[in-house]
């Protein structure tokens, strides 16, 4: 196409400076006969009715507004061949057999179709394959909605994935995101699992943190959410869903399938809460430590007003929280079960196993199973507690459960794998001092459990020991210091207890003499 303002001085040079076809031509270095076509295009369009010259559809209108262009109605398409029109048509058709038979991800892409027609020998764009196709397809661009909220009346919440390393090795978490529709707010939390525990524990940990509960909640079709779909459209919640529901008393929606645009506030505090907390550090000690790291960033994040505002979402959270519905106490998360304590004293939960005291081998106890932990009961009392393992085929064992066994078959000590899981300061103190008198170390244990004393306690006692006599480190010595706890705690006064002092002597006089 003639560019507008050559159009325009070919006009101006002609009619107003009266140079000839030759000399414009010469001047704007193009050729005689484009110039004098463009004169006889313009002296038509000027002898056309002035009727048509208000009608913005008009020929006089156009050539003003756009210039002369040249005329396209019969160019031919050089480049889509037929050949590529077989490739494409077979495409399509093998499109509409994979959704007719449920394999509707595995469709292919414009993108995959051009693809193929380049592997064939065919040299054409993307573009025209995708104009073409759209055209084919009678497809449209859809229309976006511009969507206003209440204060407190729309949260949306989503789940996304990130990588981080924990003690040096990486893992992949998952994030529960939660943004408010009217503020903009966000909140995120780190889960081992997308399990229900995790689902109903970000929603009470989120409305505890806001101090609220919103009057409706948006996901998409999660499976921690939607059970089933009835229909294209109709879909039945989870158990979960509608405990949580029943208990903060909110109203959920649930986004159309491959919607993601009708949740877009969530679909973008993913990407923007991953990119901003974790491209920056993402290599932690513990677990513990992320999260903490996690919830400052956001907070800070919260701190910022967006592009173009003056507000922030922390600052429109404080007037969101007047719209929220009160929140009620908190609600316990948990699934429960019974099991039965197998012959290696432990209960199987999913792939894993968790020690149980040895005496209940055979028995059935209750256990609490929560999103991070497992509490395990019995006879209405709590028996003990585990840190869930999300691991496969792991044992979670402590060798306090197995103490009573161990007294009858003491050499069983030297490759328990409760001991290989005890603390690093009890595994040393056995391979320094007891590795030949598993007995006497069991011993020291059995009293330390029936005294109910701490591991700190008895770690401080065996470091004083060690002080005194680091060559004669004996069960017999570790518990003498250690006195009878129960007298201990009834002592009301400063003074020391006469049993320690006195065995302190005693390990002061057998140092001398074996020094001698």
């Amino acid at each position: 196409m003639l560019e507008v303002e050559t159009n325009h001085q070919i006009i101006l040079l002609y009619f107003r400076e009266g140079l000839s076809q030759r000399k414009i031509a010469l001047k704007l270095k193009i050729h005689r006969g484009t110039v004098k076509d463009h004169i006889t295009q313009y002296e038509h369009f000027k002898a056309s009715s002035s009727s048509d010259k208000d009608d913005p559809k008009s020929l006089l209108s156009q050539y003003l507004k756009v210039g002369p262009a040249y005329n396209s109605k019969n160019r031919i398409k050089r480049k889509l061949t037929g050949d590529i029109l077989d490739i494409i048509d077979a495409s399509l058709q093998e499109n509409e057999i994979k959704r007719n038979t449920g394999r509707i991800k595995q469709q292919l892409k414009k993108i995959d179709i051009h693809e193929k027609i380049v592997s064939a020998g065919h040299t054409i764009s993307y573009p025209a394959i995708c104009a073409h196709i759209s055209t084919r397809l009678g497809q449209q661009q859809e229309a976006f909605i511009r969507q206003g909220y209440s204060p407190g009346f729309l949260c949306e919440f989503d789940w996304g994935e990130v990588k981080i390393k924990l003690g040096g090795k990486l893992r992949r978490y998952y994030l529960a995101v939660f943004t408010s529709a009217f503020s903009n707010y966000r909140y995120a939390l780190l889960f081992q699992r997308q399990d229900s525990l995790a689902f109903k524990e970000a929603h009470i940990c989120f409305f505890e943190h806001i101090g609220g509960v919103y009057h409706e909640m948006l996901y998409d079709n999660m499976r921690v959410a939607v059970a089933q779909f009835v229909g294209k459209t109709e879909k039945v919640p989870t158990e979960g869903l509608k405990q949580l529901s029943r208990w903060y008393q909110y109203g959920w929606r649930f986004c159309n399938i491959s919607r993601g645009n009708e949740k877009g506030h969530v679909e973008r505090s993913v990407e923007y809460i991953r990119r901003k907390v974790f491209a920056f550090k993402d290599d932690f000690d513990t677990l513990q430590q992320a999260q903490q790291y996690l919830l400052s960033r956001v907070t800070e994040l919260n701190q910022r007003p967006g592009t173009g505002l003056t507000d922030s979402p922390a600052l429109k959270m404080e007037m969101e929280r007047k719209g929220l519905y009160s929140n009620p106490e908190r609600m316990e998360c948990f699934m429960g079960d019974n099991f039965k304590v197998d012959k290696y004293s432990t209960i199987c939960f999913g792939t894993n196993r968790y020690s149980i005291p040895d005496h209940l081998i055979g028995r059935t106890v209750f256990v609490k199973i929560y999103s991070e932990s497992i509490l395990i009961y019995y006879a209405d009392k709590v028996l003990c507690q585990h840190m869930r393992a999300y691991d496969r085929n792991c044992w979670q064992l402590d060798i306090n459960h197995y103490l009573n066994t161990l007294g009858r078959k003491p050499g069983a000590i030297a490759h328990c794998v409760a001991l290989k899981q005890a603390p690093a300061w009890l595994q040393t103190m056995h391979a320094e001092h007891f590795i030949k008198e598993g007995r006497d170390f069991i011993e020291l244990l059995q009293y330390c459990k029936k005294y109910e004393i701490s591991n700190d306690h008895l770690k401080s006692t065996v470091d004083k020991v060690i002080a005194l006599c680091p060559i004669n480190v004996t069960a017999g010595n570790v518990m003498a210091l250690l006195g009878n706890q129960e007298a201990e705690v009834a002592m009301t006064s400063n003074e020391p207890d006469p049993i320690a002092v006195r065995s302190l002597e005693n390990l002061k006089e057998l140092a001398l003499l074996m020094l001698n």
